[in-house]
């Protein structure tokens, strides 16, 4: 199938797009966090995987390694591109807002907060440490198969995936003195003692 490929047959790419766009795709959105974003992902990695066909190694298993490791990269351009059009935007003139009830909608579901919750502790992470775990715990990577997507090396792709499990594990711990105080409820409340006046 490689060799196909590095050859430029459109039979063989189409079957590695048929086998792993899926796969290209959820990397794609948990990398990103949005499906649109995620579609635009799989088309630009596999218009710059037929780019970079020559530069796959004939001998090998599954491509899918390489094709993530273009998604990733691509991702990245992708991000820069979106850092890039957000500051031309903020230097436009400011239109009159309009009020948005997306927000009052999303939060009468029972999860949106638990989902706000893991959305921010995945941003915390730093971008190394989200692509390890994208690679390794949501795609099923390896910790080889994804050292080679990345192009670094396997001690550093457990390290990453080490400090981003210990993130996110603290970041989903409840959060100290939230909700009702249950010992000594005596002390938060003393009655007022009146003198004579």
């Amino acid at each position: 199938m490689r060799v196909r490929i590095r050859d430029g047959d459109a039979d063989a790419f189409g079957e590695v797009f048929d086998g792993y766009a899926r796969s290209v795709y959820n990397h794609g959105y948990r990398l990103t966090g949005d499906w649109s974003t995620a579609e635009e992902i799989v088309s630009l990695t596999f218009l710059e995987a037929w780019r970079l066909r020559d530069r796959i190694e004939p001998d090998g298993g599954s491509v899918r390694p390489w094709l993530l490791g273009i998604a990733t990269n691509v991702t990245r351009n992708q991000r820069r591109a979106a850092r890039r059009h957000a500051a031309a935007v903020a230097r436009l003139p400011r239109a009159e807002s309009v009020a948005d009830f997306a927000d009052e909608v999303a939060g009468r579901l029972d999860d949106a907060g638990q989902l706000a919750l893991v959305e921010a502790a995945l941003r915390k992470l730093r971008r190394p440490e989200r692509e390890v775990l994208a690679l390794c715990v949501w795609s099923g990577l390896g910790y080889e198969a994804a050292a080679d997507a990345l192009g670094i090396p396997v001690g550093t792709v457990r390290s990453r995936l080490f400090r981003a499990r210990t993130k996110l594990a603290k970041a989903m711990e409840p959060a100290a003195g939230r909700g009702q105080v249950r010992e000594d409820r005596t002390t938060a409340v003393r009655p007022i003692q009146e003198g004579n006046r």
